[in-house]
């Protein structure tokens, strides 16, 4: 979750939003979020003409897998969102991942011949499941699809370092805007609007992914709103205003001491 550079600069606030509004600047996030959904989209089509994917409609609530049971499939989210949840040995539940759409679940359980994890469905949408050993079939003659396994499993591995160090290394204030910089960021670069999410999680959920108290997270966003960096939309307080990303990262920055680095 946490892939911003930091250092100390003597830079403004005022110069770093000026960066962060220019017209060079928003370009080129633009470009780069179609780019990534450009990919997500070659991938899913890849896997549906090669694998032919059992396609599932899935609602709110609805469980993939549970931890222990006996490994055979992966799955690929098409649309909707879901939650990564581990049990603790004293039986809490720990939500450790969130997935966006073109994203996989179940590689945990390849190691163990058992999933380790819960998936489970926060929103209505479509999961396509495949099979592990035709998945490693199709390997053998598309050495694309291989790629694609390896690049997924690296991404996988990548979010789980940056959200281990952001619950390690940020204050609270910080871990929620940054929290809501990886949310947004994953919408636009999925072609959905980033400017006004709806938060599918409850505050409490929120505060179990980043190692918070419910009350600890309703007091960042609280002042993250009295600072403008987002706003509450008048027909609930999950949906949230965005109106600059970079203003998310720049808060967080402000609350670790240190300046954006302008590049």
């Amino acid at each position: 979750m946490l892939n911003t550079p930091f250092r100390h600069d003597a830079a403004t606030p005022a110069r770093a939003t000026a960066f962060a509004s220019s017209p060079a600047h928003l370009a080129s996030t633009f470009a780069a979020d179609q780019v990534q959904s450009r990919s997500i989209a070659d991938t899913l089509m890849l896997l549906r003409d090669r694998l032919d994917p059992q396609r599932r409609i899935v609602r709110a609530g609805d469980v993939i897998y549970r931890a222990g049971e006996a490994f055979g499939n992966l799955y690929i989210l098409n649309t909707g969102f879901f939650k990564i949840v581990r049990l603790t040995s004293d039986g809490r539940e720990q939500v450790v991942g969130l997935k966006f759409r073109g994203d996989w679940m179940g590689f945990d359980g390849i190691a163990r011949n058992a999933y380790g994890c819960e998936a489970i469905a926060m929103d209505t949408g479509e999961l396509w499941t495949i099979r592990y050993d035709a998945m490693l079939a199709a390997c053998v003659n598309c050495p694309e699809l291989l790629t694609l396994l390896h690049e997924a499993m690296s991404r996988e591995i990548g979010q789980d370092r940056d959200s281990l160090m952001s619950v390690c290394t940020l204050p609270a204030d910080a871990r929620v805007a940054e929290f809501l910089r990886y949310f947004a960021s994953s919408l636009a670069a999925r072609g959905m609007r980033s400017d006004q999410i709806c938060l599918r999680m409850t505050r409490a959920k929120i505060g179990n992914y980043l190692g918070m108290t419910l009350e600890s997270v309703s007091r960042a966003l609280s002042k993250l709103a009295r600072d403008g960096v987002i706003a509450f939309a008048e027909k609930g307080r999950r949906d949230i205003m965005i109106p600059d990303l970079q203003g998310l990262s720049h808060f967080a920055q402000r609350c670790t001491g240190h300046a954006p680095v302008l590049q």
